[in-house]
Formats: C-alpha cells, structure tokens, sequence
C-alpha cells in the first residue's frame, strides 16, 4: 500500500471512529441520581407529597414535607449549614387541596417557579415528579378545568429529572418535554414501582 493510500485508509477509520463514538456513548447514558436529604413539596395540592412521603420514610431515606414551601426555606437550611440536595416538586392540582388551603393555581405555579429559582441558586436538584396518572391530567379532570396541565407547564420544563408514572405518559406529554428540554425522564410501570425508582435515584 502506498504511503498516499494508508492516509486515506487512516483518515477514513478516524472518520468512522467520530461517526460511531457518539452513537455507543449515547447508549451508556449516565443513569440520573440525585442525593438526600430531599424537601418534598407540590404545584396544586395534591396527595402526590403523602405518598412520596410514604414511600421514602419506607426506605428510610432523609426527607421534610412542605406542601407549601417557599424559597426561604431553602435558604434557611443552607445558611444553617444543613441544605437540602434534591427537591421533589409533585406535579397535578386539587381544587379541593387549593381550596382547603386558600390559594389558586396561579399562587401555585408562581411559587414552584420562585422554589424552582431558589433551588438553581442553591444547587439543590429539582425532580419533576407525575405519580398519580391520568386523574391528574385533564383527561380526568373536570370539563374546562385545565389546572392539572397548568401544574405541569410550571414545573417539569424546568426540573432535573423527571419521574412519571407511565399510565400518565401515554400521550407522550412527558417524552415531549424530556427530548425538547434533554431532561432525563424516569418512568414507571405502576404505582407500587415508585419504591424500587426512588431507591435507585437516590442510591450512591
């Protein structure tokens, strides 16, 4: 082989090589993590916190609860010198849980907006997460009401990490926001399957 060719035979592998290498890292995709201690909150209300809440206190993992959780909190665990490293922000609205609390959806989505800010500040991870399926999007809601989809429209553009129950997804919602916003997106087949997904998430 002349010296001419074993260039181009060298180029065209190192051609290859760049054309191949991207593909096979795209198939080693970092499984996401997240740390404890975590604040579970929700945008609208919903019972999404009690069972998080449920299940982590299973796994004994370091949690607080605060449905409604302001961006003061996190700034008071971080000049305690105790910060928060990952926030669960439930995502799926109750017009009985926002009325028993005297609020709106827009009081809502306005906060977990300001929470969401405060976490980036702090460098707390943010997970988006849709537990309770279909009865917490508008396909199960009542006729006009769009508060469930306003949630997500505040919320998992803008996490970290995305957790979603399955049956929640079947539109594809949740992929759509994933791809378009290179979220990571964690599904689950169903409810009981939350356990072995948290785990793995918060896992070391």
């Amino acid at each position: 082989m002349s010296r001419c060719h074993k260039i181009v035979a060298v180029l065209a592998a190192a051609a290859l090589v760049a054309v191949l290498v991207p593909v096979a890292l795209r198939g080693q995709a970092a499984e996401p993590k997240a740390e404890l201690p975590v604040l579970v909150t929700s945008c609208g209300q919903s019972i999404g916190p009690t069972t998080i809440k449920v299940v982590l206190s299973r796994l004994k993992m370091a949690y607080e609860i605060d449905p409604l959780a302001t961006p003061e909190l996190l700034r008071a665990k971080a000049k305690a010198g105790t910060p928060y490293k990952s926030l669960i922000i439930t995502m799926g609205a109750s017009l009985k849980g926002m009325g028993a609390a005297g609020i709106e959806i827009e009081d809502e989505m306005s906060r977990a907006t300001a929470l969401i800010a405060e976490a980036r500040k702090e460098g707390v991870k943010v997970i988006g997460a849709h537990i309770e399926g279909l009865k917490r999007r508008s396909q199960g809601a009542a006729a006009g009401d769009t508060t469930d989809e306003q949630s997500i429209d505040a919320v998992a553009p803008n996490s970290d990490i995305l957790l979603v129950l399955k049956e929640g997804n079947s539109d594809g919602r949740f992929t759509v926001i994933s791809q378009s916003k290179k979220i990571p997106l964690i599904e689950f087949e169903k409810t009981m399957d939350l356990i072995p997904a948290l785990e793995k998430l918060f896992s070391k």
